[in-house]
């Protein structure tokens, strides 16, 4: 899984109210721990799926209504309890991890859009349930903030990926634009790199723009949140067209001026 694939997750920040924060710590640390279990170390892939399949058999408890072993699991159930959270999003995040260990290429948009959907939208779907925000089409423009936010990340960490021997660029799009594997490995950003990378950028940007009106469709304080969290995913992608997609010399991040406009921005289009 991508680096940044938890930049964007509200750990902690004093836009959420007191009453959720213990919930989303619950949550986030329940992924973090997830995802490095498939992600970091030296473990071989027999051991990273057993432990994810243990982590797997304590969500099981925890639907049974059973009290889990691991403390973090514990804090979950309580969380999970507190709120009355659906259980599938974190059975999909447990998926999603357990596929990184034993896929590392996706051929089509389709399988990288899927792969999303179990790895990156159950966060969204997930704080839209501590909000008590169930209505079906604010679920379908979270799920599509999520999942931009997923390729954003994807397209800033191609290099960082490419040394885990992964590549989440659909290698049906590698191939219209003939690049080969050998020129991520050489970080190459010569040839037809640029116009390979601006359309992933515009697909991503299109489908950032069509959940964006969630933000202003949720009051408070998600609301607001939710409005940086778009605006970064915005910023990123205008650096990465502006650089023509040539994450090799210099990976996007955002600035400390970006925040300032960022919260400017949306303090304005409450």
């Amino acid at each position: 899984m991508s680096v940044g694939h938890y930049e964007n997750f509200p750990v902690g920040s004093i836009l959420l109210p007191r009453r959720m924060r213990r919930a989303v710590h619950a949550i986030y640390h329940f992924a973090r721990y997830a995802d490095d279990v498939a992600d970091e170390g030296d473990k071989q892939p027999e051991e990273r799926l057993r432990e994810l399949a243990h982590l797997q058999d304590e969500l099981d408890v925890i639907r049974d209504g059973g009290i889990p072993a691991m403390p973090l699991m514990r804090n979950l159930a309580a969380a999970i309890s507190s709120h009355a959270l659906p259980m599938q999003p974190f059975y999909d995040l447990l998926s999603a991890f357990s596929q990184d260990v034993v896929k590392k290429r996706y051929q089509t948009f389709a399988e990288v859009v899927d792969y999303c959907r179990r790895s990156a939208n159950p966060v969204g779907r997930l704080m839209l349930a501590l909000y008590g925000e169930n209505d079906p089409r604010s679920l379908a423009m979270s799920d599509g903030i999520c999942t931009a936010l997923q390729l954003i990340n994807f397209l800033q960490d191609v290099a960082i990926d490419w040394d885990k021997d992964r590549i989440y660029i659909p290698l049906d799009d590698l191939q219209k634009f003939r690049i080969r594997e050998s020129q991520i490995a050489g970080r190459d950003a010569t040839g037809l790199w640029r116009p390979m990378m601006l359309a992933q950028v515009e697909r991503t940007r299109k489908m950032l723009q069509a959940g964006a009106p969630l933000g202003k469709v949720l009051k408070g304080r998600l609301g607001l949140e939710l409005r940086l969290v778009i605006m970064g995913g915005e910023r990123i992608l205008k650096k990465l067209h502006d650089s023509g997609g040539d994450v090799f010399r210099q990976r996007p991040v955002l600035t400390w001026r970006d925040w300032i406009y960022m919260l400017w921005r949306a303090l304005r289009t409450r």
